[in-house]
């Protein structure tokens, strides 16, 4: 519980950062950008859509949302196993930009709170539900091409903890997630 709560404090620092940082330097350069995560939409069949707040041209905060959610990349996905789970995302995101190349690596803390469930049939017909409900700090990183200050694309991969025992018996307690957005900024 301790490093839940400084893992929190964490978050809110870097936040009220932000939310004295100044505004973008160019007035020409996009403040918003709009974004689905393509890789997760055919590989697990969940739909990641994600929105970012531009404080300069060098930070961001976002927000995300992540429908019919699953827990990483669970490799024994089978018969009888049912995740029902949605999530939500905040993060505070550095690049490593310039203004004459807006394409770079960035850099995101992020706090993610999943709520839902997971349901599987056991092989004596009884049915098991994990409840999925859990507080997620983590940490991740990527690249985006920018093209034309209007279109950005590229991956981004991070790793997270999760606050919640029952999920940690049933899964691993360390989630990897990654993924490739297509974003369109305004």
């Amino acid at each position: 519980m301790k490093n839940f709560i400084g893992a929190l404090l964490l978050v809110v620092f870097f936040g009220s950062i932000q939310v004295k940082a100044q505004t973008l330097e160019s007035p020409g350069l996009p403040q918003n950008e709009v974004k689905l995560n393509i890789f997760n939409t055919i590989i697990n069949g969940s739909l990641e859509l994600g929105y970012e707040h531009f404080l300069d041209q060098n930070q961001s905060l976002g927000f995300g949302m992540t429908f019919m959610d699953r827990f990483a990349y669970v490799s024994d996905r089978g018969e009888g196993q049912d995740f029902k789970a949605t999530s939500v995302t905040l993060s505070y995101n550095y690049y490593f930009v310039t203004e004459s190349n807006p394409s770079g690596i960035y850099v995101f803390p992020f706090l993610k709170y999943r709520g839902g469930s997971f349901t599987e049939v056991l092989e004596d017909n009884s049915t098991v539900e994990t409840s999925l409900n859990s507080f997620i700090v983590g940490f991740g990183a990527g690249y985006k091409w920018v093209h034309n200050d209007k279109f950005a694309l590229g991956p981004y991969i991070s790793l997270a903890r999760g606050f919640n025992d029952e999920v940690s018996d049933r899964f691993e307690p360390v989630e990897f997630n990654g993924g490739f957005t297509i974003g369109f900024r305004f």
